[in-house]
């Protein structure tokens, strides 16, 4: 286990860090790495497991190069129906049974970056939030 800054350079060079990077359609076939948690915000709302237990983001990492350190990202996924009255995107989250897989690579990436189903995530209302979630229309 390493301790690494969040937020890869971006390709085209800007100066601001890459933080998420969207899955779909890509593969990542070396430089995978997993993120401990146990919940993560949105908005005013958190989420964590249902049965209390602790998880993985899926996330990758680029070494170290010129004047940018050693760095992760996590990687993003569709939302699963838990998630998806709040925004339409989520980390991907793996549990600890998935883990190895991930790390393996031997399963394909849309194998294994797919949302959680129903019921997975408990969520918390934090003060100031509102009672209902706001959708776009």
């Amino acid at each position: 286990m390493v301790e690494l800054p969040w937020g890869l350079r971006p390709r085209d060079g800007g100066p601001r860090a890459v933080n998420v990077v969207r899955s779909e359609g890509r593969t990542f076939p070396t430089h995978r790495c997993l993120i401990p948690a146990s919940d993560f915000r949105l908005k005013s709302f958190s989420f964590s497991f249902a049965n209390g237990d602790w998880f993985y983001f899926a996330g990758i990492w680029r070494p170290a190069a010129d004047d940018w350190p050693e760095a992760y990202a996590i990687l993003t996924i569709e939302a699963n129906a838990d998630i998806a009255p709040f925004h339409d995107r989520q980390m991907a989250v793996l549990t600890r049974d998935q883990r190895m897989a991930w790390l393996d690579g031997f399963l394909p990436e849309e194998e294994i970056l797919q949302p959680l189903p129903a019921g997975t995530f408990r969520i918390k209302r934090h003060a100031g939030a509102p009672a209902q979630p706001i959708l776009a229309v």
